[in-house]
């Protein structure tokens, strides 16, 4: 007949078991939450030694080649202007224009990038359309 096992070693076995895996949970929380607090600044690294492969003039295509896609579903993004996350700022995990690097395009081709080039360019004068010609009608008013 086997020798009983005294209780307070069943018990001390299951307290180091719960010791365990409380700290492999703890581990692999850790591990999860340093890669997302991380998430912002690699994403940002990246876009910036990317960024300083672009040059004037490069298509639509050939940006989306050497730094991937834009920042999707932000108001500010449009077919013309393109925002890369670049200044973790906030820390809400919301992409806002004043962390974003902005690249401008016209007739599909980059003409710069760089917020003091976004603000220049938004202060530009708009072309006005050509003169035409007055129909009858406009001449008799």
């Amino acid at each position: 007949m086997p020798a009983a096992v005294p209780f307070f070693q069943g018990t001390r076995r299951i307290e180091i078991m719960k010791k365990l895996v409380f700290t492999f949970f703890v581990a692999v929380l850790f591990s999860t939450l340093g890669g997302c607090s991380l998430w912002p600044y690699n994403e940002a690294r990246r876009n910036i030694e990317n960024s300083r492969n672009l040059r004037i003039g490069m298509t639509k295509t050939e940006v989306l080649d050497v730094m991937g896609e834009p920042e999707k579903n932000q108001r500010y993004n449009t077919p013309d202007r393109w925002f890369y996350y670049v200044k973790p700022e906030w820390h809400d995990f919301q992409v806002t224009e004043d962390e974003c690097l902005p690249l401008i395009f016209e007739n599909g081709r980059l003409i710069g990038w760089g917020t003091e080039f976004h603000a220049r360019y938004l202060l530009r004068p708009m072309p006005t359309a050509p003169p035409t010609l007055a129909t009858e009608t406009e001449k008799k008013m």
